[in-house]
């Protein structure tokens, strides 16, 4: 009869990280593993495979794309992104963290391409973390979820009724509490939301309800089963926390890269989203980033921080050139990918500052 050690317990005994191990297990190179739970057992008498990795691993055709549409994402960026990462990432930055994952664009684009022994990524949207474990620990069902739902919305034949069931769901959102027994519908009706929504928006009242109007889609991808699967494979031995972003200092260290993408300071006082949570995030909150940026810079981390640029609409407002002026502060051109108005989705300038 197999005897079996934890994955913790094979990391320790090889060598390598437990994220490494894990990827193993779920890469099918460790023969006769097993699931116990959520957590990979290995047989006590197996061997260490060979590592057979480059710093780029995997190929890029293996990138997922984020699961959901989010107000600030990159992947219009990313281009640019990759282009002022830190040299020796994947080689001697071993260590990726991001302390507002959002949709994670640059996180997949990462783990597609570079070979880490630890991730890290929180937020503090508990909706969205929940998602991304769901997403990672019980991908499967959570695809049954949303196939359903795809499958019963799409077979109404006019926007009214598609109207009435999208507002039915929401209801279902609001009131359903997350926990163990609930989280996989969370989850779904989390992403089926953001798919069926006007502009596909995430805002909550102050009561914390989600309260994002219908989009009036037709036919949209609700269920993207090959991409649920790829970010499933991508996640397995990262890091998830529902937490506040000063968490990141008890992960970082010298061998981090940590990128951080807060949200955006208001160009203007119409353009500010009104709140992804239930807190805001003002100067104040904006001067402590920075001072967090300052620790992860005093212990040799490589940070990468995007924000907007008040030069878009003054120029003498130098508030981030103040804040990070001892850090190289780049502006790059972007495109305001959500906003009510049409035509105010257009070129704009933001932030890019590196402490490398």
């Amino acid at each position: 009869m197999l005897q079996y050690i934890t994955a913790k317990e094979a990391a320790e005994k090889w060598n390598i990280s437990q994220r490494r191990v894990s990827i193993l297990c779920a890469e099918n190179r460790i023969p006769d593993v097993a699931m116990l739970g959520n957590m990979w057992i290995i047989p006590r008498d197996a061997k260490k495979p060979e590592d057979a990795r480059k710093t780029k691993s995997r190929k890029s055709a293996n990138t997922a794309r984020p699961f959901v549409k989010w107000a600030g994402g990159k992947t219009q960026l990313l281009p640019i992104l990759k282009e002022n990462l830190p040299e020796n990432l994947g080689e001697g930055i071993k260590k990726y963290a991001e302390p507002f994952v959002g949709g994670g664009a640059l996180l997949f684009a990462l783990l597609a391409e570079y070979s880490f022994d630890e991730v890290y990524i929180c937020d503090n949207n508990r909706e969205l973390i929940n998602a991304y474990t769901v997403i990672r620990d019980f991908c499967g069902e959570l695809i049954q979820h949303l196939a359903n739902m795809q499958s019963e919305y799409k077979s109404m034949d006019n926007l009214d009724k598609k109207q009435e069931y999208y507002y039915a769901r929401r209801e279902r959102y609001n009131t359903l509490s997350l926990n163990e027994e609930t989280k996989i519908e969370k989850a779904a009706l989390f992403i089926f939301l953001n798919k069926t929504c006007f502009n596909g928006l995430y805002r909550v009242n102050k009561k914390g309800n989600y309260n994002v109007p219908f989009g009036k889609h037709e036919s949209p991808t609700i269920c993207d089963t090959e991409n649920l699967l790829k970010i499933s494979e991508m996640l397995v031995g990262v890091t998830m926390r529902f937490c506040d972003y000063h968490d990141v200092l008890n992960f970082a260290d010298a061998d981090t890269f940590v990128y951080i993408d807060p949200p955006y300071r208001p160009l203007n006082a119409t353009s500010g989203f009104t709140s992804y949570t239930e807190e805001q995030f003002d100067d104040t909150d904006q001067i402590e980033l920075a001072r967090l940026y300052g620790e992860l810079s005093e212990i040799g981390a490589r940070v990468m921080l995007s924000n907007s640029d008040p030069h878009n609409v003054d120029e003498n407002d130098s508030f981030f050139d103040d804040l990070y002026s001892e850090y190289t502060v780049m502006r790059i051109d972007a495109s305001r990918a959500i906003n009510s108005k049409g035509n105010k989705r257009g070129k704009i300038k933001e932030l890019l500052i590196k402490n490398y």
